[in-house]
């Protein structure tokens, strides 16, 4: 292990073209949830300029059933479609909440699927696919997220309550940031680099030309500036520390009518920052019983609770299975050489305290509820929510992890 070298990290606003799609997949899959606990979804988001068009497979009682949709579910989705896009603040010329075009999609699912997965007589219900799932956790932030990416989303949140909360007037819903930090001895020390790309008023950029002003650019430029400082511990920038903010000079046309936004492209800004491995298979859009996003929230939360029990300072678990199949295929730990125990010892104790089957997992962490649109935007881990809707950020296995392994 290297322990002195530069790591970064980006995120994206919840405007980003990308994560308006993800928030909409996820919406349609909070309504029918609220419907039907049980409902299938795998719903897949595009947006461009002016329209919004949904696709993919679903099922559920009072949804979706014998090929009919239920009476009034087609208003509410696109209801749900539009007070999301409202809510992000969207109401430009080239995407506005009210006026988009609107096109859904959506299917009853396949039913080889659904006999493959469906519990049934003796049979177990099965995972909604084959695939590899990740999760991850460090003592770098008191969130166990690594500090580039915690940071890089800490940035984006800030911007956002100010721009809701009319703070500032000039900006805008779409933004992304980067945080680029300084590591020795494997602890982050300072920040060498840290960049925000926000979308603006008019007028708010400098290069020049007809339009521009200097003084704007200067008042937007101070405010994320201010940001920084807020959102970093102290000490971190420095005078050598490089700060862009807009590098490309003008921002005005953003979100999706700047750049088609599709479900599930924002990946990494979902996890960790590129600090650990990702198994490729996207969260938003899919239901609990779809083994991509559910056994990556129960890796997440197996790994978290490693390092809060002081097993080791970073630990990645991966999960692997086979559709249909209940039971995952491997468990793997990785404690990165940091492990106060053997890590096979943590791969023979965790099943024991966590059922690692598509429904054991959906009811350890109770997935089965209407949660999800809020953990598409600013990451799905390391953060708190309303209530304790996020289980999977619980440190309730330490004192059993301690007990097993002593």
């Amino acid at each position: 292990m290297r322990e002195s070298y530069l790591f970064t990290s980006e995120s994206v606003s919840e405007g980003h073209p990308d994560k308006v799609a993800d928030q909409i997949s996820d919406a349609v899959v909070d309504l029918f949830l609220a419907k039907d606990p049980q409902a299938r979804v795998a719903c897949e988001t595009l947006t461009t300029t002016n329209k919004v068009v949904l696709a993919g497979e679903i099922r559920g009682r009072g949804i979706y059933e014998d090929g009919q949709w239920a009476e009034g579910v087609l208003d509410e989705i696109e209801a749900a479609v539009r007070h999301t896009v409202k809510r992000i603040g969207y109401e430009q010329d080239g995407f506005h909440w009210q006026t988009f075009d609107f096109s859904n999609n959506l299917h009853g699912q396949s039913a080889h699927i659904a006999q493959g997965v469906d519990e049934s007589g003796n049979k177990d219900e099965g995972a909604g696919d084959q695939g590899i799932m990740f999760g991850y956790a460090t003592d770098e932030t008191p969130d166990f997220l690594p500090a580039t990416l915690y940071y890089s989303h800490r940035i984006l949140e800030r911007m956002a309550q100010d721009r809701h909360g009319k703070v500032v007037p000039f900006l805008e819903p779409d933004a992304k940031s980067q945080v680029t930090l300084a590591y020795e001895n494997g602890v982050p020390v300072r920040a060498t680099a840290l960049v925000v790309s926000t979308q603006h008023a008019l007028g708010y950029y400098d290069d020049g030309s007809e339009g521009s002003d200097a003084a704007k650019y200067k008042e937007l430029r101070d405010y994320v500036v201010g940001v920084f400082h807020d959102v970093l511990p102290q000490g971190f920038i420095t005078d050598e520390t490089k700060i862009y903010v807009n590098p490309t000079g003008r921002f005005e046309i953003g979100g999706p009518d700047g750049d088609a936004g599709l479900t599930g492209r924002k990946i990494i800004v979902d996890t960790y920052g590129g600090a650990a491995p990702h198994g490729g298979g996207a969260f938003s859009g899919k239901d609990p019983t779809k083994v991509d996003r559910s056994a990556a929230y129960v890796a997440r939360y197996m790994a978290k609770n490693v390092v809060a029990a002081g097993l080791a300072k970073r630990c990645t678990i991966q999960l692997s299975y086979a559709i249909g199949i209940a039971e995952p295929l491997s468990l793997y730990v990785d404690l990165h050489e940091t492990g106060t125990v053997d890590a096979a010892k943590i791969e023979a104790v965790l099943p024991t305290l966590v059922k690692l089957t598509p429904k054991g997992i959906r009811e350890h962490l109770q997935l089965n509820k209407p949660i999800y649109q809020q953990t598409a935007s600013y990451g799905h881990f390391g953060r708190k929510a309303d209530g304790d809707a996020f289980t999977w950020e619980r440190t309730d296995l330490v004192d059993q992890l301690k007990a097993a392994i002593a």
